[in-house]
């Protein structure tokens, strides 16, 4: 089955080197090119490709292009494929209702299987990128602990100390990325035991991570 994609992207060579790339193997046709976020919306809607290829950073945002087509064509594919490795563009093209997030260094012979994998359910995301979605998750989730029991009653500090412990770091290096002596981390690690109530660090890192 051949595969219909739309490229948004203000910058004609990527256009041009993206098309190439996806047609070669004969799975993909690209319907359309479009150098804006405007004309990208207005162009799936006429021609309801299977993926939309877009660009953050072109004229009209990317991200509003994605919020867009998922809303209006949920059945099309949102990728983006951008330069941008921030954090804030991730998080953003995802809540747009991105499927995928590829950076334009990508080998071009690996982008149609990225494609495939989206249109197969995957999510398409270097791996870089997807390190820093796992710590943005456990993040919110340690928010959200702190505010419950025992662990509400834990400093920042303490909690800085208690995701080294969960990590097995020892005193001695704890210390030392934290930039403090032996003696004021076993401080607060004792600090920590009593507030938590338990015996020893592994209780508390246990008792943290939800077990």
């Amino acid at each position: 089955m051949t595969v219909r994609v739309l490229i948004a992207d203000d910058h004609p060579p990527t256009r041009a080197g993206v098309r190439g790339a996806l047609e070669a193997g004969g799975q993909f046709i690209v319907v359309s090119e479009t150098p804006s976020a405007p004309a990208a919306v207005a162009a799936a809607l006429e021609l309801r490709p299977d993926v939309a290829l877009l660009d953050i950073h072109m004229p009209g945002h990317g991200i509003t292009a994605a919020r867009e087509i998922t809303a209006a064509l949920p059945e099309t594919a949102v990728v983006m494929l951008t330069v941008s490795r921030d954090d804030a563009d991730l998080f953003a093209a995802l809540r747009a209702g991105a499927r995928g997030y590829l950076l334009k260094d990508i080998d071009p012979a690996r982008l149609p299987h990225a494609l495939d994998g989206v249109l197969a359910g995957e999510a398409a995301l270097p791996r870089g990128l997807v390190a820093r979605l796992i710590e943005e998750f456990r993040t919110r989730d340690d928010a959200a602990r702190r505010r419950e029991g025992p662990l509400g009653s834990l400093t920042d500090r303490e909690w800085e100390v208690l995701h080294l412990m969960r990590d097995g770091k020892s005193t001695s290096e704890m210390a030392a990325e934290m930039y403090v002596s032996a003696v004021t981390v076993r401080s607060h690690v004792s600090a920590i035991l009593r507030k938590l109530q338990v015996s020893d660090r592994q209780a508390a890192v246990r008792m943290a991570s939800g077990h």
